[in-house]
């Protein structure tokens, strides 16, 4: 496995925790933002197969280890975070990733500050859809994300009953390995046998009224300047025959014709597309390549 670190970088609200994964001195870095519910290291898969290419991927704020960092919480304030992050590991520009909700504060942050990223690589993610006013956000997640909400309501005896809770998810039936329990451990706090998720409630609820309500954060896929690509998973949340995206939403989209690159990833899920080893190591070859035409670019001018 790669060697790592954990790194506290001061935002506003306390301090954020971010999962680096050096690589080769000068080159490029990848800064990767994960989902609604989860923490940086479902990234991991990804940074063993990029090889040498540094990788940051922080715990949002309201989840992992940096659960204690206040709100409000939105993805304007992520955007915000990622500069700080970028700020703190003196990065000037780096390859900018998102899965699911980070695909949304990823295109947010793009928007707002092109000359921070060369690239754009969203992963099941960053494209909207309007929710009405009037529907229940708690309702559209527990219908949507499932498990993932109700991992929020109730209490865990051990790490183990958490895996166990995760490995009866269809998403998560061929998961498994190091990696994937790293990745579930850092979602625990409290001792056993009072151990819940340490994602916060009040941080899930408002991302997801931003993201589902905010006209800007669904405009923001639609109004970038930099080169763009959406990875698009076959299956769903639940591993459903149909992903989140749809092939006829895909194509209604309008976003081939916005210049954003669009792939199909197929045979993987939700989850899978980022914490299985075919799903991290197709997203990993997109952000070496996104790396490698980034730095060209910037090269030529």
């Amino acid at each position: 496995m790669r060697e790592f670190e954990d790194v506290g970088v001061e935002v506003p609200g306390g301090r954020l925790s971010v999962r680096r994964w050096p690589g080769a001195a000068g080159g490029p870095v990848v800064l990767a933002l994960h989902g609604i519910a989860s923490n940086g290291l479902a990234w991991g898969p990804v940074a063993e197969a990029l090889g040498d290419i540094e990788l940051l991927a922080p715990d949002l704020r309201g989840r992992g280890l940096s659960r204690t960092v206040t709100g409000p919480f939105s993805m304007a304030r992520h955007a915000d975070d990622m500069l700080a992050v970028l700020g703190h590991f003196g990065v000037g520009r780096a390859v900018l990733a998102g899965h699911s909700m980070g695909g949304y504060a990823a295109c947010v942050a793009a928007r707002r500050d092109p000359g921070r990223y060369g690239e754009l690589v969203l992963v099941d993610g960053g494209l909207g859809f309007p929710v009405p006013a009037d529907v229940d956000i708690d309702a559209v997640l527990h219908a949507v994300i499932g498990p993932a909400m109700r991992k929020l309501e109730r209490e865990f005896a051990d790490r183990a009953a958490y895996h166990a809770f995760w490995a009866a998810h269809p998403a998560f039936a061929q998961l498994g390995g190091p990696l994937v329990a790293a990745y579930l451990d850092r979602d625990l706090t409290g001792t056993a046998p009072h151990m819940r998720s340490a994602c916060r409630p009040d941080a899930i609820r408002e991302d997801a009224a931003d993201e589902l309500r905010n006209p800007e954060v669904f405009a923001a896929i639609h109004e970038l300047t930099l080169p763009t690509r959406l990875l698009w998973a076959e299956r769903g949340l639940s591993d459903e025959p149909t992903g989140l995206y749809a092939p006829e939403v895909i194509a209604a989209s309008g976003l081939e014709s916005e210049g954003v690159a669009l792939h199909f990833v197929p045979d993987v899920n939700h989850y899978s597309v980022l914490l299985g080893d075919a799903g991290a190591r197709l997203v990993a070859g997109h952000l070496a390549d996104a790396a490698r035409r980034s730095a060209g670019a910037a090269a030529r001018g």
